[in-house]
């Protein structure tokens, strides 16, 4: 049985796979980055929950993290802010993934040109995701 945390975050794993980019979790910066962006799912902490009693509940905050990367040779910041939009469009849809968090509420992100040498440069941002949900224990 998977806990709350778990489902969650296989939940905003499965809505993001429904983008036309590569979407991991967990994986180290591949060599080559996709013609349609890479999208990189870091778990990222769940934080201190606020505790309520009668009945026992433990409300999260988590805050997992995307990293987006694209490398095109022309049109790097269109495809970027494409992808960008994409990730966005895709959240709002479902605030809650299905039912298994009450609420998804995606940061702005800060992004960066990283030159590389004989290649073109990427565009790389961090897009922190706040997920807000619920537990009965801190390890359910």
């Amino acid at each position: 049985m998977s806990t709350t945390r778990e489902t969650v975050l296989a939940a905003l794993l499965a809505r993001l796979q429904s983008l036309a980019s590569l979407v991991q979790r967990d994986e180290v910066l591949p060599e080559r980055i996709p013609t349609s962006g890479l999208i990189i799912l870091r778990d990222g902490q769940p934080g201190e929950p606020e505790v309520t009693l009668s009945p026992l509940r433990y409300h999260y905050q988590h805050r997992a993290e995307l990293e987006v990367v694209v490398q095109a040779p022309n049109g790097r910041s269109t495809s970027f802010d494409a992808l960008i939009s994409s990730i966005g469009i895709a959240l709002e849809t479902d605030r809650t993934l299905g039912g298994h968090c009450d609420w998804v509420e995606p940061e702005a992100p800060a992004s960066v040109d990283l030159p590389i040498e004989g290649a073109a440069a990427l565009k790389a941002a961090v897009i922190n995701v706040v997920l807000h949900y619920s537990t009965f224990g801190p390890l359910t």
